[in-house]
């Protein structure tokens, strides 16, 4: 086994600016910071060149309400639909029926659109004061969690 004999096992680094069809710069143009070695994963898609970026220049605007309740909202028309006389109506019945959908617990308010011919008991976080007097002329009863 001679040194000089031996196979390489890692490749050789191409280096530029040696003769070519690419000339002196080999497409890289003059010397700065995009031509240096590993430039691209150094420069962010939003750098601008040290002007000021547009994300910062733009203003905010708006808040977000932490203390915001986000109802779902259902009709008294489903609760026709899928409903039978004398059932209960809660958060388990309505997912259970698909009105309810996602796996977060989420509060549930009854909206007054449609009728209401069927005697329901509905257990809910908040009803519209139409869809309170539609359930108790059905002879139906409510109860606010």
């Amino acid at each position: 086994m001679l040194l000089h004999k031996l196979v390489k096992i890692t490749e050789k680094r191409k280096r530029v600016g040696r003769g070519g069809k690419r000339g002196r710069h080999c497409g890289r143009g003059k010397g700065g910071q995009k031509t240096r070695t590993g430039s691209t994963s150094e420069l962010k898609p939003s750098f601008e060149g040290g002007q000021m970026p547009l994300v910062r220049r733009i203003p905010r605007r708006g808040f977000t309400n932490v203390f915001k309740k986000q109802y779902s909202l259902i009709n008294l028309s489903d609760l026709e639909l899928c409903y039978e006389a004398g059932d209960v109506v809660n958060e388990a019945t309505l997912r259970e029926k698909g009105l309810i959908k996602g796996k977060s617990v989420s509060l549930i308010k009854i909206l007054g659109d449609g009728t209401l011919t069927k005697k329901l008991t509905v257990h809910v976080h908040a009803m519209s004061g139409s869809a309170v007097q539609a359930i108790q002329n059905a002879g139906g009863s409510f109860q606010l969690n």
